[in-house]
């Protein structure tokens, strides 16, 4: 008698036990689904992080390398020149022989007495000057030096793009098109400008 109440306890204790750990574990594996899903959740938060990386948009320039790590410091470097009061001056001054005066020939001599050729600014001016003056291997030297310096320069995508379209290269003129519709869309002024010039027909002399 005394035998089956010890088996029965033993028994009963399993019994309590093999429930108790049945019921736990279901617990344990929510909280590890709930963990999983957190993590899960962060999982993907971190893909599409991963995603923005491996595709940016389409009008960053493609880079590799250490260039990319110090290409926005260069940027940066050339962008806070115009809070130097001696450079800003004298690119307003050779900005308005260009534009005002159209003395492409002394606004040439201004712009690179500036010292920052590497500019896109500068360079993109300096390019159009020589566009204007009818030297057309100069101003291409220019604009390339130009985009070297920040490829995402619209305006030098524009007058690039003006500048194929009078030698004649309207299918390239076309892909400048394309580069500044990813930079700044299709409703910006350099898009618009190009556009248009690519609507005229072939030999229309342009006055942009």
């Amino acid at each position: 008698m005394t035998n089956l109440m010890i088996r029965t306890v033993t028994l009963a204790t399993c019994s309590i036990t093999l429930i108790a750990a049945f019921s736990f574990t279901p617990v344990v594996a929510a909280g590890g689904g709930g963990g999983g899903g957190g993590g899960g959740g962060g999982g993907a938060d971190y893909n599409v992080m991963d995603q923005r990386s491996a595709y940016p948009p389409s009008f960053y320039p493609k880079r590799s390398g250490t260039k990319a790590t110090h290409a926005p410091k260069a940027k940066k470097a050339k962008q806070s020149l115009f809070d130097d009061p001696a450079f800003a001056r004298g690119y307003r001054a050779a900005y308005s022989t260009v534009y005002d005066r159209t003395d492409y020939a002394s606004a040439i001599e201004q712009l690179k007495a500036l010292g920052h050729d590497d500019h896109p600014n500068v360079a993109n001016l300096i390019g159009y000057s020589y566009r204007k003056l009818g030297d057309y291997k100069l101003s291409q030297v220019w604009y390339e030096r130009a985009l070297k310096a920040d490829p995402n320069h619209v305006l030098t995508w524009q007058y690039y793009g003006l500048w194929q379209i009078e030698q004649g290269n309207r299918e390239q003129a076309e892909y400048h098109l394309s580069r500044i519709a990813a930079i700044c869309g299709t409703d910006c002024a350099e898009y618009r400008s190009l556009a248009e010039a690519l609507e005229k027909p072939p030999g229309t002399g342009l006055v942009y």
